[in-house]
């Protein structure tokens, strides 16, 4: 397998040992080397791999209340649905998944030290990066499982019999690892973009997760000097918001911990483009996830007032979601198309045949200029290339088509009227290869960490001293900032902690950080499973519902063929029912 984890000529050149602790390996620098390389390969497994099925189906965020799945494919998440159970796919595929990387990690750190050829401090360099390596799976790990079984040496799978530890004592394994890498001398602060190790864990990764973990322990004082010390490393934030996630810029300061990509045929590309883009996209996306409404809503006016349709479309609230689609009609109707909405319950007293597109557009027009670059809203334009050329498409209903002017943006879904996805899709023919995106895929980057850096701060009561750190992402894009005017006045701490929330929800949108914020915040089963909630169309009918099957999702299942291999594993409560 080829490790792709940075993009230097000499680095994606190098593949992994096929067994990691075949005898012989660490006798030889070079395969040692493949064989860290092999633990950072193990790393895409959440979010890219050789096989685009795989890929897509263990993104994190459609859990989260910011997007959701394409009925087509909401059998992959039971969970949601309420018909979990330890058998379920979900969890022992995530299981394997982090497992595989912290045994390989657990090779690394354990054999490398004896390998000839290898410095004192390259060695040590690589056992740190390993170790940060094995911490973040670990993180995730005690995040969906609130204790697993913790392995810090090599095992065979027969020697696989722990129980599990504590929710605590994996913490405390995870802080080890990343005050190891954060101590160690031999790594860098940061690469620099012209780096051969460019990609290579750097001690700014550590603290930042080390200072994510402290989040998680409500220990918010060392999670602020952990973010406070990421600030004076040479980091900063990309002038450009939508520019930040194109390959040209994938290298840039903002980024902190990424997995580099490559669009060829052999894979080791991301699939965000595949899963989010749709079938005017180069390569013909499948807009698998899309843009929850609620989410869409949420995005402030770019005052700072909050977004209400009723201040566009009076009594929009108070009428049903069929109704209300109306608004959201295409100009100049065909007589049998006013004929189906009118008998779907569209309102069509309210139709208006030559400013309909006018007056829809209007509401999604001086929003958070987020917004915009996130999500394709209804009547923006979006530059698909799926025939070979540019071509400008636009998001309409009742959909037409998008093989000839107007051109429509043709979708999976086009029965339904649905947001899509911007973030991270091809436009043009900037690429060509579907789920092959070359385009990087960031896990910790310099707007996350200031956001952070303020929710430690004003966790700790010193919510005035977050304000900057939120304005320095908000000015980046244009944003009202905080303190400035009447509706961005900052009340207290209560009213910061949420703004604080609401602002990674817009920056951090389909970067696969929102679940896992909902899960820390203990925000997940009211912003999900409200009622009413589910997959929606623009104006709120609902396709689908999700199913709160009780407090027990909060931990996930043991997986039962560990239970049935592992007579020391302890189920979480409510799974054995």
């Amino acid at each position: 397998m080829l490790f792709v984890y940075a993009c230097s000529a000499d680095f994606l050149d190098t593949k992994p040992a096929n067994v990691i602790s075949t005898a012989g390996v660490w006798d030889n620098a070079d395969l040692a080397v493949q064989v860290v390389n092999g633990v950072y390969n193990a790393l895409r497994a959440d979010y890219a791999t050789n096989s685009g099925y795989d890929g897509d189906l263990h993104f994190y965020d459609y859990r989260s209340s910011i997007m959701d799945m394409d009925r087509n494919w909401i059998w992959h998440t039971p969970t949601l649905f309420g018909v979990a159970t330890p058998s379920s796919t979900e969890f022992l595929s995530a299981w394997k998944r982090y497992y595989e990387l912290i045994h390989r990690a657990n090779d690394v750190i354990a054999n490398i030290k004896k390998t000839p050829g290898l410095s004192d401090g390259k060695k040590a360099q690589y056992i740190a990066e390993c170790k940060f390596l094995r911490a973040y799976n670990y993180y995730r790990m005690n995040i969906l499982w609130k204790g697993v079984p913790l392995y810090l040496e090599p095992v065979t799978a027969e020697e696989c019999i722990k129980g599990r530890s504590t929710e605590q004592e994996i913490w405390d394994a995870v802080l080890t690892d990343l005050t190891a890498c954060v101590e160690e001398s031999n790594l860098p602060e940061k690469y620099a973009a012209s780096s051969s190790e460019y990609g290579r864990i750097t001690k700014a990764a550590a603290y930042s997760l080390r200072g994510k973990t402290y989040l998680w322990l409500k220990q918010y004082d060392k999670a602020e000097d952990d973010f406070r010390a990421i600030t004076k490393m040479g980091y900063s934030l990309f002038g450009d918001y939508k520019a930040l996630f194109k390959e040209a810029n994938e290298r840039c300061d903002e980024m902190i911990f990424t997995i580099p990509c490559i669009e060829n045929p052999s894979g080791y590309g991301s699939v965000f483009n595949w899963a989010f883009g749709n079938r005017t996209t180069s390569g013909s996306g499948w807009n698998n996830y899309l843009p929850n409404p609620a989410f869409v809503d949420s995005y402030e006016c770019v005052d700072g007032k909050p977004f209400s349709w009723d201040d566009y479309l009076p009594g929009y609230s108070t009428m049903t979601p069929r109704e209300r689609s109306v608004f959201f009609l295409r100009d100049n109707l065909t007589d049998g198309e006013i004929k189906i909405m009118g008998s779907y319950g569209a309102d069509m007293k309210q139709y208006l045949p030559d400013g309909n597109e006018a007056r829809i557009k209007a509401a999604y027009a001086n929003r958070d200029p987020r917004l915009a670059m996130n999500v394709i809203t209804p009547y923006a334009t979006y530059l698909g290339g799926v025939t070979g050329s540019a071509i400008s498409y636009t998001l309409r209903w009742p959909y037409r088509g998008a093989d000839a002017e107007p051109y429509d943006i043709r979708t999976d879904t086009n029965d339904k009227f649905y947001y899509l996805i911007r973030k991270f899709v091809y436009e043009g023919t900037e690429h060509t290869i579907m789920e092959r995106s070359p385009i990087d895929i960031p896990l910790i980057r310099y707007a996350d960490v200031l956001l952070n850096l303020a929710e430690a701060l004003t966790e700790q009561g010193k919510w005035e001293e977050a304000i900057p750190y939120v304005n320095d992402v908000r000015n980046r894009v244009g944003a009202q900032a905080l303190n400035s005017n009447d509706y961005t006045t900052v009340k207290g701490l209560d009213d910061m902690r949420q703004r604080i929330r609401k602002e990674r929800y817009w920056e951090l949108a389909f970067e696969e950080y929102m679940f896992f914020d909902e899960l820390r915040w203990g925000t997940w089963k009211e912003k999900k499973f409200y009622e009413g909630n589910g997959l929606m169309e623009v104006w709120g009918n609902t396709t689908y519902s999700y199913m709160w099957g009780g407090d027990y999702l909060w931990k996930w299942a043991v997986p039962a063929s560990e239970m049935e291999k592992n007579s020391n594993l302890v189920q979480n409560e409510g799974w054995n029912n």
